[in-house]
């Protein structure tokens, strides 16, 4: 079977569609074993029409010329199928007792749902074929389709359809016939004229598709039976010319045009339209053709599909091939056209208009250059191509003095606008480089700055760094001889080659070899407060510049000056800002039971003003922690002081053990007071270890993201409430059941949004980052948050600041608590020391017995003397060891002096003497009390 298909593929791609059919079957047939075969192709509505028999008599074959796609058949079947079919008794086998049939189905190139055709293999009694026939079988139809793509349409001719106000007489004095063409019934009605193109007689005229099928020349059928599907299809017009059988046995040219008519549904009905003779035509076109071929320039034409259908001797000189070799090929493949860039791009917009159109273009390997003139004309292009080298380079000599004038003047104009917008030394110094250099052909800049009394280089371009390294040594930096020079005097030196450098400093000849410049301008800066320092322009060459460039180089100083000391001001002040930033961001994350974490911060690119985005995590009581990220909306040291009030506020309010939401709804308050412009999105997480429940609430933020062990990827939540000085409290609280190992993901919007991204596309890829991380358990959190960190947010394309908190949730194993409900009454202080004694002693931390018995004692005590409602006793062992008792009140303790005559009130003091930290908290139900105290060997709780 490889042999065959070898064999196939040898098979030139230019043949026709029915020589390919013919070879495919033929080929298939005999790799088989089978009997014979049949190629049907699909006739728009529902007729499948005979196209390639092999091996089987026509007598045998008649019934098989056309079928009902609807029908039973094989190839019926597989073509309404778009699959492959295996019939051992076909109803049109009965003649053919204990034969099977296989069909495949065949598909245009376009490869779309529904299939064009058939191929059909007439098996003997050996059964249905094997899997590795089946597959060879797909292979040849899959090689037809290929070829089939590649077959050259014959040429065809425009025509136009003959009008007048007596049109029928018109026609038939023009022997042009109409026809109607019935989808439903498969009914065509031709008139006496198309009759006589049919050949055939009024009487012997049989009203069906068929008629037509049969005086069509097989090699025309495929093509303009695809012209007929495509109208139906676009419900557009139907154009085709193609040859038809005569009666004295010739084929004659024909054209045909058509319309497709609806019904009342809006479906294809009908189709309907005119048919006429082209032979005399086609006989005026070849003596125009003639005309063509001999013209002194370049001219060819290409049909619809851009396939060569004409060319004249010069165009055969410009592409390379002879006429044989080139008509019927892709205008695009041709290796001339190949080395002429940006023809296909061109051309393909010139015809897509509906004037002529011209371009050049220049080739590579010649280097002559080309003016083309694309003509649309219907069913394709023209093309008229003259050498124009010669004239372009003389028009190119005579515009490039004033191209250059011109594009000076621009650049300077541009510079100017640069300079104004710039904001750093850098932004600077990018403009001088861009804006120049160009216009004056230099390649090396160097920028210094007084400081002091030595020199800095404060940007560069064009320079080794090997070179530059020289400038920042103090001994070495005020030894720069023409930079000092400038400087003192400042007056600008020009230096046109190293002759004339090395001859007036000879101390400094050898820095000429390793700057590898030619020529210099050494142009001093002058501001207000005096010398800035100097700027060097450089040339690759010697060059004498002249009097008018020395001129403008010397007012361009001035103009870099002056925005140097404007940026020199802004540097200051955006790094007093950036530090105070980094200040108020967190100096690293704590190490906690309940999460592992890794942060990032990165400020928007170089020139934009510090933002306002920050991250936190913050350990609460009984190994609970709170993740909060936030964005206040804007640049600048406002907001970044914005941000350390807010940040140090969310510390205060996580203190007090309120839920997300109610953290939220103060922060909000703060905003409000703060001015009327500011804005704040915020995120508040509180996760709980023990319950293995995340809670939080944003206001204009983006989701959290939680990542599962599997890898699975989620964004909790519905939609935000609006950002914080806008909002409307209450704020809407999400939980999260997460399960231990699993990824908790907060970050700014600044990461996953951007001019050119939205926010969906960007937590789309954040998504796809996250889940192809690898094992959530096994995930390095540093080295993920560089991936995610270059991933989304490549080096210097960010204009807004980013931050980012990943977290390693763990949960708090069964072992490491413990739970019980009190019994209600005084009994209740004895029932909480007896518990505590037994889970210390099976926690071996009998060390801690005494005081946690007294904690426990105490707390359940103010529960019976002041609210009296059901309570319940918790250990937790984590870092450190956690007493709580909670109860159904509201009511919070309150810590006071007790004067010396109370008989109370020293309950809590005791609490807070016994224990590292204690406090309260509320509930769902209530309110809790907790203490906290270190265990043995470990210290002093922080």
């Amino acid at each position: 079977m490889n042999e065959r298909m070898a064999l196939l593929a040898t098979v030139d791609k230019g043949v026709t569609e029915s020589e390919t059919l013919r070879l495919g079957l033929h080929h298939a047939v005999a790799e088989l074993g089978g009997i014979g075969g049949l190629v049907h192709l699909r006739v728009p509505a529902s007729t499948l029409n005979l196209l390639e028999a092999a091996g089987l008599p026509k007598a045998l074959t008649q019934s098989w010329e056309l079928l009902d796609v609807g029908g039973t058949t094989a190839p019926a079947r597989a073509v309404r199928q778009g699959s492959r079919v295996w019939v051992s008794a076909d109803p049109l086998t009965e003649a053919w007792p204990g034969m099977g049939m296989a069909a495949v189905p065949l598909f245009g190139a376009d490869r779309g749902d529904r299939a064009v055709g058939a191929l059909t293999v007439v098996m003997g009694a050996q059964g249905e074929l094997s899997g590795e026939q089946w597959d060879f079988l797909r292979d040849v139809t899959l090689w037809a389709e290929e070829r089939m793509s590649y077959a050259p349409p014959p040429a065809q001719p425009s025509g136009e359809e003959p009008r007048g106000s007596r049109l029928w007489q018109v026609l038939k004095e023009a022997q042009v016939g109409s026809w109607d063409w019935n989808f439903h019934t498969g009914e065509l009605i031709f008139d006496e004229a198309a009759m006589a193109l049919a050949g055939t007689e009024p009487d012997g005229y049989i009203p069906r598709i068929e008629s037509w099928l049969q005086v069509v020349h097989p090699d025309d059928l495929p093509w303009t039976l695809a012209a007929a599907r495509k109208a139906i299809r676009d419900r557009s017009v139907y154009d085709a010319e193609y040859r038809v059988l005569r009666p004295d046995g010739t084929y004659g040219w024909t054209h045909a045009r058509g319309k497709c008519v609806l019904d009342d549904q809006g479906e294809p009905a009908r189709l309907v339209g005119m048919w006429w003779d082209t032979n005399e035509s086609r006989s005026t076109r070849d003596a125009l053709g003639r005309a063509l071929r001999h013209m002194s320039d370049g001219f060819f034409s290409v049909d619809d599909d851009w396939r060569i259908v004409f060319v004249n001797l010069q165009a055969e000189h410009i592409l390379g091939s002879p006429e044989e070799e080139l008509v019927g090929r892709v205008l695009w493949e041709l290796p001339a056209v190949q080395q002429m860039p940006r023809l296909e791009d061109l051309y393909r917009d010139a015809a897509a208009v509906s004037t002529p159109t011209g371009f050049d273009i220049r080739t590579r390997t010649t280097g002559r250059r080309y003016h083309l003139r694309v003509v649309p004309v219907p069913d394709g292009t023209t093309c008229y191509v003259t050498d124009v080298t010669e004239k372009r380079h003389r028009e190119a000599e005579r515009q490039a003095a004033e191209r250059a004038d011109a594009e000076r003047a621009a650049r300077i104009a541009e510079l100017t606008t640069s300079l104004a917008e710039a904001a750093t030394t850098r932004d600077v110094v990018t403009a001088v480089a861009q804006r120049v250099l160009p216009p004056f052909g230099a390649t090396g800049l160097l920028v210094q700055a007084i400081d002091g009394h030595q020199v800095h280089t404060v940007g560069a371009v064009g320079y080794r760094q090997s070179f530059l390294d020289q400038f920042q040594s103090p001994s070495t930096s005020m030894q720069a001889a023409p930079v000092t020079e400038t400087l003192r005097s400042g007056v600008p030196l020009f230096i046109s080659s190293p002759e004339e450098y090395k001859a007036r400093y000879p101390g400094a000849a050898d820095r000429v070899g390793q700057s590898g410049k030619q020529s210099w301008a050494f142009l001093p800066l002058i501001t207000s407060g005096g010398p800035y320092g100097a700027c060097v322009i450089s040339f690759d060459d010697p060059r004498r510049l002249a009097a008018e460039e020395r001129t403008l180089l010397n007012a361009i100083s001035g103009l870099v000056a002056q925005a140097l000391e404007r940026a020199r001001l802004y540097d200051a002040e955006h790094t007093r800002a950036r530090e105070l930033q980094q200040g108020l961001l967190p100096h690293g994350l704590p190490s906690l039971p309940a999460c592992t974490a890794a942060a990032r911060y990165l400020p928007a690119k170089q020139g934009m003003d510090v933002g306002g985005d920050w991250y936190d995590i913050i350990p609460l009581s009984s190994s609970q922690v709170a993740f909060v990220i936030g964005d206040v909306m804007g640049h600048g040291l406002s907001e970044a002081v914005t941000m350390g009030r807010l940040r140090t506020a969310v510390h205060t309010l996580a203190a007090l053990e309120l839920p997300p939401d109610e953290v939220l709804g103060h922060l909000n308050d703060i905003v409000d007071a703060l001015s009327e412009e500011t804005y704040v999105t915020c995120l508040y997480a509180l996760y709980d270890p023990s319950s293995r429940v995340c809670s939080f609430a944003r206001a204009g933020h983006p989701p959290p993201a939680v990542v599962y062990p599997d890898g699975t990827v989620h964004f909790p939540g519905p939609s935000p409430n609006p950002p914080l000085g806008i909002a409307e409290p209450p704020f809407e609280t999400t939980e999260v059941s997460v399960p231990d190992g699993s990824l908790l993901v907060l970050y700014t919007d600044g990461l996953v949004e951007s001019a050119t991204r939205a926010i969906d596309d960007g937590m789309a890829q954040l998504a796809s980052l996250l889940h192809s991380a690898g094992s959530v358990r096994d995930t390095d959190l540093e080295r993920l948050c560089d991936t995610l960190t270059a991933d989304l947010l490549p080096a210097d394309q960010h204009v807004d600041d980013a931050a980012l908190l990943v977290a390693r949730l763990h949960v708090m194993a069964a072992g490491q608590l413990a739970t019980w409900p009190l019994p209600e009454g005084p009994q209740a202080a004895g029932a909480a020391r007896r518990l505590v004694r037994e889970q210390l002693s099976s926690w071996g931390l009998e060390e801690l017995t005494t005081t946690t018995e007294l904690l426990a004692s105490e707390l359940v005590g103010n529960v019976v003397r002041h609210v009296n409602t059901p309570s319940q006793l918790r250990l937790l062992r984590t870092d450190c060891l956690v007493c709580e008792v909670s109860d159904e009140s509201l009511t919070m303790p309150r810590i006071r002096r007790a004067r010396v005559t109370d008989e109370g009130g020293r309950g809590l003091q005791l609490v807070a003497a016994l224990s590292q930290r204690w406090g309260t908290r509320y509930t769902a139900t209530g309110k809790c009390i907790w203490t906290e105290q270190s265990l043995p060997g470990t210290g002093v709780l922080p």
